[in-house]
């Protein structure tokens, strides 16, 4: 019998004796209208992701491929990066084939929830907004925002009071925990919206923006990329934990959780940073 996906949240089928109401459709006769619903009676669900994984043998793998060290993909190149990594390692541990699923922070929830992929795995932070409407696996990096700058300026944004100051041109991603960070606590400074996140920081470079807050493992990243960009605090603003994020699937859950505590068990998450020459900060 042929086996119909499920996602996280969608409506169940009402009982067989229930579909003709339970359907709207127009434009069909009577007895197309009964072929049909015959058709949707007998389809079978999943009983959970992990099923339907196997069964396919594929694990769709959604990443905004805007965020170096974790996920990146140049216009019509392939993914890379520490997430792109354990995604493949995580699929050779189901037996299937990785399938990278486009997606953006904007939509990241949109698109999880309409079932276009089976985990986000592209540097995504752990936060209580996404657990209301998701799951989200262990942490497996802790970090936080910090701000970067033009090394010249770097003493004038050493903390956020004084990056909030009137005539601050401060530069931010839409759509992400970048974003909210900056609308929680950033007010008289100037806000400048920048879409991609694979360039944002020649707007610094450049000098049409004066400073960026984002993730710490950024941050170092960016800075070791361009001369010119410096941290401007030693610390971190926030504490922040990068884990992946699931439909609301506690078998698929509990064995993303498995395959990620024997992979931080045996080095291989934190030799993957490694070979991205970024120090792994384990939870």
């Amino acid at each position: 019998m042929l086996a119909a996906a499920s996602t996280a949240g969608e409506a169940t089928l009402a009982a067989p004796g229930d579909l003709a109401g339970a359907i709207a459709v127009t434009g069909l006769d009577v007895s197309a209208r009964a072929a049909l619903l015959d058709a949707v009676a007998g389809l079978e669900r999943y009983p959970h992701r992990l099923a339907q994984i196997l069964d396919t043998g594929v694990l769709r793998v959604g990443t905004t491929g805007d965020y170096a060290p974790f996920s990146h993909r140049d216009d019509g190149a392939a993914p890379e990066g520490i997430d792109v990594e354990l995604a493949r390692h995580l699929g050779d541990a189901l037996g299937v084939r990785v399938a990278f699923v486009a997606t953006t922070w904007p939509t990241l929830m949109a698109d999880l929830a309409a079932g276009r992929y089976d985990v986000a795995m592209s540097g995504v932070s752990r936060t209580l907004a996404r657990q209301r409407a998701a799951f989200q696996s262990r942490p497996y990096y802790v970090g936080g925002k910090a701000p970067i700058a033009r090394c010249g300026d770097a003493g004038r944004f050493a903390g956020l009071e004084a990056i909030d100051r009137p005539g601050v041109r401060v530069v931010v991603n839409p759509g992400g925990t970048n974003e909210a960070f900056v609308d929680a606590h950033v007010h008289r400074a100037d806000k400048i919206l920048y879409d991609d996140n694979r360039t944002i920081f020649r707007e610094i470079v450049e000098g049409r923006a004066d400073v960026m807050i984002t993730d710490r493992v950024e941050v170092e990243l960016q800075a070791s990329r361009h001369d010119s960009l410096c941290a401007t605090m030693a610390g971190t603003l926030t504490y922040q934990e990068k884990a992946y994020l699931l439909p609301r699937d506690p078998v698929w859950l509990e064995f993303v959780n498995t395959w990620l505590d024997l992979a931080l068990a045996d080095g291989t998450v934190a030799r993957t940073f490694r070979d991205r020459g970024i120090e792994p900060r384990l939870p």
